[in-house]
């Protein structure tokens, strides 16, 4: 198999981590959150130091296994092919519906922008494709180009949020009383459980830099790097604009609105920004999509470079990228987008999204598991694990035996595909 290009450094490993953590989540968030006041700040902080637990997990898991493609094909290595296999296949099938959901809240945003077209879920399905597509045809042409659009998108969606940050630091220093016209609701500990459920789902993406370590130069430096980096830059933002937004703003105006981050700028700086938000919202959520459509491609690639799926799911064209797998996801996606605009649509395009998030929680634990089996930070692993579980108890039950079913269903598929193509470990190097 021909050797890889490593075209990302330490910056285009940081800016997939933000570029993917931040979605269109963040410009709702403080909303969801201003009803739990002081109780949804310390969400952040409580989930920040869970995500950053399994994030040093990651990065010590790529220090000692460097050559890996990534960390899905450690973990298949540390537990076993077959829960390799289905822990790869539930993310794979969680990132086709992260593309639709996102997708389509893309595309409502660029609608918002004009306001004289229809505002329906088909015209959401529709923009959404095109954005799908046209990302699609981006990574098609190599990781090189997708890692370049990805630095441009990050920047650009930071630009909103570095804007209110700057609102919030101009209100503490010349208008501090509007910090206390809104006082936040006291801390509730029976309230920080769905708080944290909250916080952790607008976190989820961390693990983004590990997902491509063979694309990257020098992994076990820059990885780690990234990883821990975009973290950290992340949960600074989210913290200084959630908690800031909710601080400044009326809780039940803001929980009433469905673009807070919109609201919140317009009271400030006028009618203008709401229209400039929208822009940068939408810019936000296509940078998260280019990084998951990416990810549709590099993940089964990766496994087929391990051995740990046959060669034909997923052959690198001529730009190096596993076209098939990657073109696939995206068609999916496409269909989950148009089939939403009816009301069997709406109903999958929901199973999905609470499959996705059910996913993730069952990923990260078993690189928890991984951990613990390899000898790897046991003490975090635990603490990471312990986190992941309490997750899961406030997803409720619904979300846990979804990412059960998930399971289930890639149960046939690893008997049929058979066994290792080659032996563990010897990945060819990038």
């Amino acid at each position: 198999m021909a050797k890889l290009e490593r075209p990302f450094g330490v910056w285009t490993a940081t800016a997939m981590v933000v570029g993917t953590m931040i979605g269109a989540g963040i410009f709702v968030l403080p909303g969801q959150l201003a009803p739990l006041g002081w109780t949804g700040a310390v969400s952040w902080i409580v989930g920040g130091m869970g995500v950053m637990a399994i994030a040093r997990i990651i990065a010590d898991l790529t220090i000692q296994r460097f050559k890996e493609p990534s960390i899905l094909t450690i973990c298949g290595d540390i537990l076993g092919l077959l829960p390799g296999r289905v822990i790869a296949w539930s993310y794979w099938v969680s990132l086709i519906g992260s593309v639709s959901v996102v997708a389509m809240a893309g595309a409502a945003y660029l609608l918002h922008l004009f306001p004289s077209l229809p505002h329906g879920p088909l015209e959401q399905a529709i923009g959404g494709t095109a954005i799908v597509a046209a990302l699609t045809t981006i990574n098609i042409r190599g990781v090189r180009s997708a890692g370049n659009f990805q630095v441009t998108a990050t920047l650009l969606k930071l630009v909103p949020l570095v804007v209110v940050i700057a609102i919030v630091a101009w209100l503490a220093v010349s208008a501090p009383a509007t910090y206390s016209q809104a006082p936040l609701a006291p801390f509730s500990p029976a309230s920080l459980t769905p708080a944290l459920a909250i916080t952790f789902f607008a976190l989820l993406g961390f693990e983004s830099a590990g997902l491509v370590a063979e694309r990257v130069r020098d992994p076990a430096r820059n990885v780690v790097r990234g990883t821990l980096l975009g973290l950290a830059l992340v949960l600074v933002i989210y913290m200084i604009v959630s908690t800031g937004i909710m601080m400044a703003s009326p809780a039940d105006e803001l929980s009433a609105s469905s673009a807070p981050i919109a609201y919140f700028v317009t009271r400030f700086l006028g009618p203008w920004a709401g229209d400039a938000v929208a822009l940068f919202a939408a810019i936000s959520a296509i940078g998260c999509i280019n990084g998951i459509v990416l990810f549709m491609g590099e993940l089964p690639l990766g496994m087929v470079r391990d051995g740990q799926l046959p060669d034909y799911m997923a052959p690198a064209n001529r730009h190096d990228v596993a076209a098939r797998p990657l073109l696939l996801g995206s068609l999916l996606a496409i269909i989950l987008m148009l089939g939403s605009a009816t009301g069997i649509g709406e109903r999958v395009l929901d199973f999905l999204l609470r499959l996705t998030t059910a996913s993730a929680i069952w990923f990260y634990a078993a690189i928890c598991i991984a951990a613990l089996v390899a000898h790897v930070q046991r003490t975090l692993a635990v603490v990471g694990l312990g986190f992941c579980c309490w997750v899961l108890y406030g997803t409720g039950l619904e979300a846990g035996g979804l990412g059960i079913l998930l399971i289930l269903v890639a149960l046939p598929l690893h008997f049929l595909i058979g066994g290792r193509t080659r032996a563990r470990g010897t990945a060819p190097a990038g």
